[in-house]
């Protein structure tokens, strides 16, 4: 038997592996709903956000249908590929590591001299113009982070967050955001910047890790949002809630 180049999975492929050949065996079969991620996740010994990503890779193999506030759906196996390809790097990785580095990038530039802030007031007012018109305004938000970074003064740091966000926007990161992100997910977006803004004008390193640190945390609240995209509050209590 010859010899074959090792592939190694993400956790996500793996678990989306093991439930497409369940699909295909017929274990789960077409149009029945699975059952909800907190119980696979149960089942698996995996947390629910590698669920909620192996769920995604199920969905661009074609091998299931997710539908907001509903459930997963199997469709027919007979006609999709043998096996689950590459989806990219995992969201949730990518923000845990975003958080252990960009609140501290955010506290050095803080207080590292000599820095204007003009540039990222630019960059918010154009996610926001973005935003309008209905453009997820991804290249401003890469760009008002990476600013961030470089005001740091550190190169390595300015090189490690820039490896980060070449990560950011892979085919499971876009299939999460196409699910979650509303207009209330897009305002918070708007406010976080501008919070994380503030604390770097008052030149406050606290302030402004913890504003980063809220921010990634907020992205990773959205993605595991169970509450479709397109709902709006629509309630003095709904609008009152805590969003995202």
């Amino acid at each position: 038997m010859p010899i074959t180049w090792i592939v190694s999975q993400r956790l996500y492929q793996q678990v989306a592996e093991q439930l497409a050949t369940l699909i295909r065996a017929g274990e789960f079969l077409p149009r029945q709903r699975l059952p909800p991620e907190r119980d696979l996740a149960l089942k698996l010994g995996v947390s629910r956000p590698t669920v909620r990503e192996a769920m995604i890779a199920l969905e661009i193999a074609g091998l299931v249908d997710i539908r907001s506030g509903s459930g997963i759906y199997v469709n027919d196996a007979r006609s999709v590929s043998a096996t689950i390809g590459d989806a990219g790097t995992s969201v949730f990785t990518i923000l845990a590591a975003r958080r252990a580095i960009e609140g501290e990038v955010a506290a050095l530039a803080a207080v590292a001299p000599g820095q204007d802030f003009e540039q990222l007031e630019h960059l918010i007012a154009a996610q926001k113009t973005a935003m309008s018109q209905g453009l997820p305004g991804h290249e401003e938000d890469r760009r008002f982070h990476l600013s961030i970074a470089a005001m740091a003064g550190n190169d390595v740091l300015t090189g490690v967050v820039g490896m980060i966000w070449t990560e950011m926007f892979s085919p499971v990161f876009e299939r999460l955001m196409e699910k979650t992100a509303g207009a209330p997910a897009r305002q918070r977006t708007l406010r976080d910047h501008s919070a994380i803004l503030a604390a770097l004008a008052n030149r406050d390193p606290a302030g402004a890790r913890q504003a980063m640190h809220e921010h990634i945390v907020h992205t990773e609240t959205l993605f595991l949002d169970e509450r479709p995209a397109s709902r709006e509050p629509t309630t003095a209590k709904a609008k009152s809630r805590r969003s995202i």
